[in-house]
């Protein structure tokens, strides 16, 4: 059986990893295709879901590199746009923990370019979920006009979005301002635990999903690492725990969980609207699913997600609570 289409809405970012030096007094860099939304579409069209990408590619060297490995990874590009600008550069520094530190090029490139026209031109008529995120919702010129194409997508498709809170290149009052907004378009809301802190750094999760489903979105997802995730579906809640990993790093595993939970909706017969028939138990199942694919992709260097081959799921251990 054929999935339903998501399309991918963002960035394609070259991740540039420090390495040891080969030579003293040189940095050595190992670049890597990243960029949340990027990650996110690869990470959906390895797992078997027909997966779109809205993106604004240019045609340097990244950008040629970019277009080989979503290739690669089976994702669907004739909807991309062939951007005069250079691709956005950001290089990558690992902690003890395989925790990633950024430090982002991204003056005038490619990525926030979007115009009205362009996103006129993407057919959504197949699309069963349209999915976006990161810095191409908040950087200008661009982000306005791909949060007005959110709204018009909302008519037709499950809207889903991902904040990746990136303080260096925007501060977290724009992503704050426009928040409300997206949760009164969006059906699902996934976030990490460090963009709540940024985000909202005095509420519990408890309090912040509530105040987002007042807003509008039926379903927050909060990812908190080895600690498991929190889902509220209209603030009925579940916790639901990470499966043991060695960890590598932890780049992309975020934008993996999203895929995860995504390509299991999918798989479930439960995208392509309001989410109006959409159960706590699916969402137990869904995240389930998302932990293990993040996981793997935790297990290796960089953004690079397993395909569907790869997953072997265990029985979840699953806590639920009312609120």
């Amino acid at each position: 059986m054929r999935l339903p289409l998501v399309t991918v809405l963002g960035e394609c970012v070259a991740d540039a990893f420090t390495v040891p030096e080969s030579v003293p007094g040189e940095l050595s860099l190992r670049v890597l295709p990243g960029g949340g939304p990027a990650n996110t579409a690869v990470a959906l069209a390895r797992l078997g879901t027909p997966a779109r990408f809205l993106a604004r590619l240019s045609d340097d060297v990244f950008g040629r590199l970019f277009r080989r490995h979503l290739e690669a990874s089976g994702v669907d590009l004739t909807a991309a746009v062939h951007a005069p600008e250079p691709s956005t550069l950001a290089v990558a520094e690992l902690d003890a923990q395989g925790r990633a530190a950024y430090f982002f090029h991204a003056q005038g490139t490619a990525d926030w370019q979007w115009t009205a026209d362009e996103l006129a031109a993407a057919d959504l008529t197949s699309t069963a979920c349209l999915h976006a995120g990161s810095l191409a919702l908040v950087r200008e010129p661009g982000g306005a006009v791909v949060e007005d194409f959110l709204t018009r997508a909302s008519a037709t498709a499950t809207i889903s979005i991902d904040p990746n809170v990136r303080p260096l290149l925007v501060g977290p009052e724009v992503y704050r301002e426009r928040l409300p907004r997206w949760c009164a378009t969006a059906d699902i809301l996934r976030l990490s635990e460090d963009d709540l802190e940024l985000l909202l750094p005095e509420y519990t999760i408890e309090r912040a999903c509530d105040a987002w489903h007042a807003a509008g979105v039926p379903l927050v997802v909060i990812t908190r690492g080895e600690r498991g995730a929190v889902a509220s579906l209209n603030s009925e809640r579940a916790f639901v725990p990470s499966p043991p990993t060695n960890v590598v790093d932890t780049v992309g595993a975020g934008d993996s969980f999203t895929a995860g939970l995504l390509h299991h909706l999918a798989a479930k017969g439960l995208l392509g609207g309001r989410l109006t028939d959409l159960r706590v138990d699916d969402v137990v199942d869904a995240c389930t699913f998302a932990a293990r694919v993040a996981a793997l992709t935790c297990g290796v260097v960089g953004p690079n997600p397993p395909w569907a081959g790869q997953l072997r799921l265990p029985e979840p251990a699953v806590g639920r609570t009312a609120g």
